[in-house]
């Protein structure tokens, strides 16, 4: 059986893939990455294969496909194939980092609880920024996951990737999201043009949470092209 290894982005759970998983399940048998118990990228994605089945197609959302593509550069003989969702390999501004260090100092504070409204309303179409079941669902995740992983996973600096990219040999999978307000569509696109096997797509109408806004054509993405590189 196909083995399929899901990587959540920043203060996701598996809730981030429930919308999916009728279709996933028809691809093959998922596991769920664990990327909350590291602080750095290199040490989540070597969690992550620690954990996964010796071959597998990987894929990756948002932060996660950070952690995909370092896991990829470190075992490609087990990956047979990437996928990145709605993610980058641009490296971390200087503004970035200090914002990061900012928030990781506030939720070291004694009952700071870590996510905002504007931070959930930012990640999803300006049209279902206000959508109570889809805000619902962010906040759940960033509840049950709570502050320790929040500052475990603003912890990692990022250096750019585009260039590693570059040697990552097997069938890939870049899906941007047009209306995406948190990873701008000109860096999800440009990791296609680093990839040396590629397939781009885009979502329209669709924010940065894809697999929660758009699962049904995300999912029909990947079985498109799992099948297509006989995965």
């Amino acid at each position: 059986m196909r083995e399929l290894v899901l990587l959540p982005g920043f203060m996701c759970d598996v809730d981030l893939w429930s919308d999916m998983m009728p279709a996933l399940a028809t691809l093959g048998r998922p596991h769920f990455g664990n990327v909350y118990e590291d602080d750095s990228l290199d040490a989540m994605a070597r969690r992550v294969l620690a954990e996964s089945p010796r071959r597998f197609v990987l894929i990756g959302f948002s932060m996660g496909g950070f952690v995909a593509r370092i896991a990829t550069l470190m075992a490609p003989e087990r990956v047979a194939g990437v996928a990145f969702i709605c993610s980058s390999a641009r490296a971390q501004s200087a503004a970035e980092d200090a914002h990061k260090k900012t928030r990781i100092a506030a939720l070291d504070a004694p009952g700071a609880r870590g996510g905002s409204a504007r931070s959930f309303s930012q990640a999803l179409h300006p049209d279902r920024e206000r959508d109570p079941v889809l805000l619902e669902r962010l906040r759940g995740m960033t509840r049950r996951l709570g502050k320790e992983v929040m500052i475990r996973q603003l912890t990692p600096s990022r250096a750019d990737g585009y260039a590693d990219l570059e040697r990552i040999a097997c069938p890939s999978l870049v899906i941007a999201a047009r209306q995406d307000r948190l990873r701008r569509f000109e860096e999800t696109e440009r990791m296609a043009k680093h990839l040396p096997d590629s397939r781009f797509a885009v979502v329209d109408e669709c924010g940065h949470m894809a697999p929660l806004e758009r699962p049904r054509e995300v999912a029909a993405l990947l079985t498109q092209w799992i099948a297509d590189n006989d995965l």
